[in-house]
């Protein structure tokens, strides 16, 4: 039986109407019927600020994602800067992308950091860990890295976008020596040491001032096969002694895969052998998920489980979000044992990796290892799991949608001069006004939903989503995850008075609809502004939508 360890060891339009409706007369004809949901925003009940981290992304060389993705090169006919794809820049500045992990991923623990600086003509080429999963027509650079990426232009991409990098260091295969001078190429004043005049050599003077750093990745797996015991060994050892430069260096270790408990419990045991204090070299434990598993229970098999990315029946479409939703028993049940070590709390939970994953077929770009096509059902799924981070801000401090481009659950699709917004894409443009907001207690009432289950009956809920505020402007999001039934739902906001209302939303009558290079506007945000007036605040989801719905209040 093959799992994720071990295929990775081998390498391997409907419309949403939102309304303020009279206490009598209703003019619409979804007012002509009574609310079925209830929507309770509970102002005085604070839960904690987002954190625009939560709104993280990341990319490995991986087939596509580097080279093709993000990389075009300095002198290709397709506009860049500096080797970068504008049209990727452009989009990231306007989802307001605020914190991107590089360069992996189980790549990162293949990957000497070393070889991607210096002159771009002198670096060497190394045998990609994805290597062997690439087809011999596979460009070169996906199956040999060509280094063309390193952390100099990885760091002006960040600086493009107005993104901070989130950089996983090799533990699996490079000394704790190695670590430390990586810290120092990109964090050390200029003129400092001999690193920080390599960094000036190659044209960055400035220090890159990283603040977000992995020890290891995925180190129960292909990051080295460790047990926790000896994962929490190392991170002591790559965290010993460390040079900061006047900044707080926020250390993330490699945490579970998914509902393991005992590899956060078991890490931590061993971690504070050396005293309580050891807690404060830890800023974030690393949390995986990904919904991959369609089976109904049939299959644990790693290849057998998955579903196909576009052709699905409506069970499909049920079962992955079922799977997405135990993100959040995820994020509780490893806060529950975070508590038992650290009472205050100071450790967060960092989920630098998530998303659906489906079997190979549904590339835009034939070959692209682990490409897949997202599909109205995808954005769903990422509105519901960005909600579910909204309503934890206490216990979620960064999280990281794998992958940016060209992979799984990717906002963008790109190959040569072509360039399409998922409608995962879109999901990121509605809901980044959440960022920084104040997460606020809400309340979901909404019938439960049913579905046949291979002959038996199965429910899912009805309506979710998460509320913040900032200023005086309230942000609700929401999705509606039936494939054919719309949600009609009444909105109490306690203790505020709106002023003007909009909102905006993903929807179609086609649950399988996707962007592609020659159809880019299947999937995209329709905007509408709301005329208001006294009464009670009514809005219709239709099925299968993601909302936000924008209220500046008095």
């Amino acid at each position: 039986m093959m799992n994720r360890r071990d295929f990775l060891q081998q390498g391997a339009t409907g419309a949403a109407s939102l309304f303020l409706a009279p206490k009598i007369g209703w003019a619409s004809a979804a007012s002509s019927r009574a609310a079925d949901s209830h929507i309770e925003v509970l102002f005085d009940e604070p839960l904690g600020t987002i954190s625009p981290n939560i709104y993280g992304h990341f990319v490995e060389n991986l087939s596509g994602v580097l080279y093709d993705g993000i990389w075009v090169g300095e002198k290709s006919p397709v506009p860049n800067i500096s080797g970068l794809r504008k049209s990727l820049i452009e989009h990231m500045r306007k989802i307001k992308a605020s914190v991107i992990r590089f360069p992996g991923g189980c790549f990162a623990d293949s990957y000497d950091w070393r070889d991607g600086i210096g002159p771009a003509d002198k670096r060497p080429r190394r045998t990609n860990f994805w290597a062997m999963g690439e087809s011999e027509k596979a460009p070169a650079s996906h199956r040999y890295d060509p280094n063309a990426v390193g952390t100099n232009e990885f760091a002006h991409f960040c600086k493009l976008i107005g993104a901070d990098p989130y950089l996983a260091a090799n533990v699996r295969s490079l000394p704790a020596s190695a670590f430390q001078q990586w810290v120092e190429y990109c964090n050390s004043p200029e003129g400092s040491t001999t690193l920080a005049d390599a960094r000036a050599a190659a044209g960055y003077p400035e220090p890159f001032r990283v603040k977000y750093w992995g020890v290891g990745n995925e180190s129960w797996g292909c990051g080295g096969e460790f047990t926790p015991q000896e994962h929490a060994v190392e991170f002591r050892r790559y965290s010993t002694w460390l040079p900061t430069y006047g900044d707080n260096l926020n250390l993330i270790a490699s945490g579970p895969n998914t509902d393991e408990w005992s590899w956060t419990r078991e890490f931590l045991e061993e971690l504070l052998r050396k005293g309580q204090g050891e807690l404060h070299r830890v800023y974030g434990i690393a949390l995986h998920h990904y919904a991959w598993n369609l089976s109904r229970g049939k299959t644990q098999e790693w290849v057998a489980g998955k579903g196909d990315a576009v052709k699905f029946e409506p069970v499909d479409w049920y079962e992955l979000l079922r799977e997405g939703e135990r993100m959040e028993g995820l994020v509780n049940g490893h806060w529950q044992v975070l508590s038992e070590f650290d009472p205050q709390h100071r450790v967060k939970l960092v989920v630098d990796e998530w998303g659906p994953w489906y079997r190979p077929g549904s590339e835009a770009t034939p070959g692209d290892q682990l490409e897949q096509m997202p599909t109205l059902r995808d954005a769903v799924f990422s509105g519901m799991t960005l909600d579910i981070f909204n309503r934890n801000p206490e216990k979620v401090a960064m999280a990281n949608c794998a992958q940016l481009i060209n992979c799984l659950n990717s906002l963008y699709l790109a190959h040569q001069d072509r360039f399409v917004i998922t409608p995962v894409g879109h999901v990121f443009e509605l809901y980044a006004s959440h960022q920084g907001g104040q997460s606020l207690r809400t309340v979901f009432s909404s019938p439960s939903l049913h579905y046949d289950r291979d002959g038996s009956p199965a429910t899912f809920w009805g309506l979710r989503g998460s509320a913040s505020l900032r200023d005086k402007n309230l942000t609700i999001t929401a999705v509606n995850p039936s494939t054919s039934e719309p949600r009609l739902a009444e909105i109490a906001l306690r203790g505020a008075t709106i002023k003007e209302a909009s909102m905006t939303f993903l929807s179609n009558a086609d649950i399988h609809a996707h962007n592609t290079f020659d159809h880019r506007d299947a999937v995209i945000p329709q905007t509408k502004p709301l005329s208001v007036s006294q009464g009670a605040l009514v809005v219709e989801f239709q099925p299968a939508s993601v909302v936000a719905l924008n209220i500046q209040l008095t």
